[in-house]
């Protein structure tokens, strides 16, 4: 978005590309304040300042708007309490870096925010890989393009940019590759991981694919439109159908 300055345009950043903003917890901002007043303090510091602190939150009750801070507050008093319960031990000189309770805190926060950071820049693989895919799709050269690790999460990106609307271009696509063996596919690994990453229309799909090219050797998966159909309209009537083709297939009776 852009407004006029002047005579210059400046750009305003769009506050949705900036992503989510964490929650503001005022109770953890409570206690990184007494920590960061606490450091120095001796045992006896820690004990007058959490009588002043006792002493603050009594009389901030006559007023309303000390209620909006009920959290902050009750978190200063307990981390007051904490730390001269740690003096009390120690004697002091009180430093967070020392804080074993601190740290772990911090290591917490650590990994979570790198959890945070490896899960957008996943879902930023994936919303590639989907444009990449649609980008195939438009070309239609996407039934020649081999499918990779990940396809499956940029296939349900694709589903939900479309309002939950079922891709059939790219089920089929990957049913193909599944039953071909194709791309990613080939190992066997990647396959049984399919059983909980697509869906039951497109595993169907795939099953009765390989049953059906196995029956008719030499068939091309192209000419077997139909088994799209019947998988969407059925999934588990075409399990039932391909369970009963391999048997017959195993017991060298195709019938």
């Amino acid at each position: 978005m852009s407004t006029t300055d002047g005579w210059r345009r400046r750009r305003v950043p769009d506050a949705r590309a900036q992503g989510p903003r964490t929650p503001i917890d005022p109770a953890k901002i409570g206690r990184s304040s007494v920590r960061r007043r606490a450091r120095g303090m001796t045992h006896g510091e820690a004990v007058q300042a959490l009588a002043d602190a006792e002493l603050d939150a009594h009389l901030d009750r006559r007023y309303e708007e000390a209620a909006d801070h009920s959290s902050r507050r009750a978190a200063e008093l307990a981390e007051w309490r904490r730390i001269g319960q740690l003096l009390a031990v120690t004697g002091g000189p009180y430093d967070p870096e020392d804080d074993a309770v601190v740290q772990e805190e911090l290591a917490a926060e650590a990994a979570a925010a790198e959890a945070r950071e490896a899960e957008q820049r996943a879902a930023a693989r994936v919303a590639a890989r989907a444009d990449q895919l649609q980008a195939l799709r438009e070309r239609g050269t996407l039934e020649q393009t081999e499918p990779r690790e990940g396809d499956e999460a940029a296939r349900d990106e694709l589903t939900r940019r479309a309002g939950s609307y079922v891709q059939p271009d790219v089920d089929a696509w990957l049913a193909h590759a599944l039953a071909a063996h194709r791309g990613h596919y080939t190992d066997p690994a990647a396959r049984e991981a399919a059983a909980g990453l697509l869906h039951p229309p497109v595993l169907a799909h795939a099953a009765l694919l390989a049953a059906l090219t196995q029956l008719v050797p030499g068939a091309d998966v192209d000419q077997l439109p139909f088994a799209a159909r019947l998988a969407a309209a059925d999934s588990e009537a075409v399990g039932d159908l391909t369970a009963f083709l391999t048997r017959a297939l195993t017991a060298g009776s195709p019938a």
